[in-house]
């Protein structure tokens, strides 16, 4: 097909004419936002050119000074955005404005829950603000032509935000692209110099590009600078307003919220770098994809290199969001040379070391402020001890838990908070995993800990079995699991109970073992425990195997995990447990030590593997108590 026929119109891929629905709906109370999200899109056309042309800078096409230029026409009812940054071809404008082509599609609206107020954000954060423009807008023109292609080659789109739009190849001696929207009834408000270089100075005063309007005044000619035109990392802290901040935080993270709180460094000296780093107030809706974006973008001397470099901060900290400005780097650097560069090593370390002390010093002010920061990233930054060598600890410290200190499900006790509150003797800080708060704070484990006043912590997020698994100590004192191996409390077990424990098992070899040959394979061992006082039994791991909590979790991911018996033990004191003593039927002993494990898995939270067995063994119980008491009232 020749140039000048190849016109034709599409249809918007399904998940536009959605997304468009959504947006126009949920972003009307606020439409001011569709300039600023433009000009965004201008200024990372300009960065995208200013990179491409380090190597070819035939790409300026004698036009290197880069700038975005606003326009309005009252009579005609349009406003109008250029710049002379990268542009697009004719395929990236079929990607980048019908189609959604992004592995975060199915995340994206699967996040979202139809209140308009919550999904406001996620919409900022999936990066299509370019739609934003049909909240104001009944039709939309673009027309661009991509830097090194001929005049000939440039693209003109045109949609009414419905269900299609047209896209043909047009004669564009300029490169860049230039949009057009024709407003509707009711939008005249912005036809205004004055709301439009407000609007400007409120959203985009931080971009580094200066954006033009026509200078005001009749006797006025020219083109006047709306913005401050300065990079805003690079400018003094002292200069910055809390507004500017939050401005540019919106720009780089393509949030609609204020950022939790962020950071404004510069180093100095051997290496010298500035960064500008942001704590979203919300999780991002792939924020579990690890694959996805990092969040930020890299600069050389002010020079745009590359968007979301995964070098310049750990995984376990992709939520910041932010930009790192280098002065010691090349300009031509690639991501494969960023793997394997001492000056990204020491930037990423210190960008590390400067979240955590932000974390840490918020942790330290702010309890309520940092609950929330833990409610949205706690699992994430618990990545950190497994993957970081030498952080462990800081990030360990960051760390909260549900307790039985109050019994709340609120994650709020640190390893500090439990230190602090550690009985006299108490050697190691205590903990339980389990599928959930309920099973955690109900677990049999908990008994004589309870009745000892020791505080155990409870972790109920799928990740801790992997946390503990990697944070094996903290500030010197080991973590242990109250339900691997023989508990032993050390100097916090009476002696009294000692004594009264060891009377009490005397004799009990031959039950364990009697119980041990009922459960057949079921079980690797039974034993006698002092961790109970109210119930009969429970099931333990043995010290070096896995723990049930974590292999459910692999099975449930569908991982073959051989199987690991566990170890029932028996409360001696129990009624059950002495009435099971003294049974001397087989069968009636063989389904009460059935019984006995069965309810030891269902406390934890476990599945029976024959619950209609497990039922049927109860009734026949209860149906056994039941003659046994009429026989004794003489019916």
């Amino acid at each position: 097909m020749s140039i000048e026929a190849r016109q034709e119109t599409l249809g918007f891929q399904a998940e536009i004419r959605q997304l468009l629905d959504l947006m126009i709906h949920s972003l009307y109370s606020n439409k001011e936002i569709f300039l600023r999200e433009l000009i965004s899109n201008a200024s990372d056309a300009a960065d995208k050119l200013r990179f491409e042309a380090l190597k070819d800078d035939s790409l300026y096409e004698n036009d290197t000074d880069l700038a975005i230029r606003v326009e309005f026409d009252e009579k005609q009812k349009t406003i109008t955005v250029m710049d002379n940054g990268i542009g697009m071809s004719r395929e990236e404008v079929i990607d980048n404005l019908g189609t959604i082509a992004k592995s975060g599609t199915r995340q994206f609206f699967n996040a979202l829950t139809g209140d308009q107020n919550k999904d406001v954000h996620l919409i900022g954060q999936f990066g299509v603000g370019f739609y934003s423009s049909f909240i104001v807008a009944r039709k939309v023109e673009v027309t661009t032509r991509r830097a090194g292609l001929s005049r000939g080659e440039g693209v003109r789109w045109i949609s009414t935000g419905e269900s299609d739009y047209t896209i043909e190849t047009v004669d564009r001696p300029k490169r860049g692209t230039r949009v057009v929207l024709c407003l509707r009834d009711g939008m005249d408000e912005f036809l205004n110099s004055y709301r439009l270089r407000g609007i400007i100075r409120k959203y985009s005063d931080h971009i580094s590009l200066p954006i033009l309007m026509i200078r005001e005044g009749k006797d006025e000619k020219g083109d006047e600078t709306v913005n401050s035109a300065t990079a805003l990392w690079a400018r003094n802290k002292k200069d910055i307003s809390e507004e500017e901040y939050h401005e540019f935080y919106k720009h780089v993270a393509h949030d609609f919220e204020d950022p939790l709180t962020y950071l404004h460094s510069k180093v100095e000296g051997k290496l010298e770098y500035t960064s500008l780093l942001f704590i979203p107030s919300h999780a991002q809706f792939d924020l579990w994809d690890r694959e996805q974006r990092h969040g930020i973008k890299l600069y050389v001397r002010r020079v745009f290199i590359m968007d979301d470099a995964e070098q310049l901060i750990p995984a376990w900290l992709r939520f910041v969001r932010g930009v790192v400005d280098s002065d010691d780097l090349p300009l031509n650097i690639s991501r494969e040379i960023l793997q394997n560069n001492r000056t990204i090593d020491s930037i990423r370390a210190g960008c590390t070391k400067k979240v955590l002390g932000l974390l840490q010093d918020m942790a330290d002010r702010d309890a309520e402020k940092y609950a929330g920061f833990w409610n949205e990233f706690g699992r994430v930054l618990k990545e950190g001890v497994i993957e970081a060598k030498d952080d462990k600890e800081e990030i360990a410290r960051l760390f909260r838990f549900a307790s039985t200190h109050d019994d709340s499900d609120k994650q709020a006790v640190s390893l500090m908070n439990y230190m602090e509150r550690m009985q006299q003797g108490q050697k190691a800080i205590y903990y339980l995993t389990a599928e959930n708060f309920v099973t955690a704070r109900n677990s049999p484990h908990l008994e004589v800990f309870r009745k000892k006043g020791i505080e155990v912590l409870l972790l109920t997020d799928p990740i801790d079995e992997w946390v503990t698994a990697h944070l094996h100590e903290f500030d010197g004192k080991p973590l242990q699991s109250v339900t691997r191996g023989e508990l032993d409390l050390g100097d916090l077990e009476d002696q009294d109970q000692e004594d009264q424990a060891e009377n009490t098992n005397q004799g009990q070899d031959g039950l364990t073992e009697r119980i041990r040959q009922s459960l057949g394979d079921k079980v690797k061992e039974v034993r006698t425990t002092n961790r109970l006082t109210t119930s009969p039994a429970c099931l333990v791991s043995d010290e070096h195997d896995m723990g049930r909590h974590l292999e459910k979790i692999l099975k449930a991911t569908g991982q073959s995990i051989p199987a690991v018996k566990p170890i029932l033990e028996i409360n001696p004191e129990h009624p059950i447990v002495m009435r099971l003593k003294d049974e001397t039927d087989d069968g009636r002993f063989a389904e009460w030590a059935r019984i006995l494990f069965d309810q030891a898995l269902l406390s934890e939270g476990g599945q029976l593997e024959d619950p209609a067995g497990f039922v049927h063994r109860l009734n026949a119980l209860f149906l056994d108590l039941a003659g046994s008491k009429n026989t004794q009232d003489g019916t």
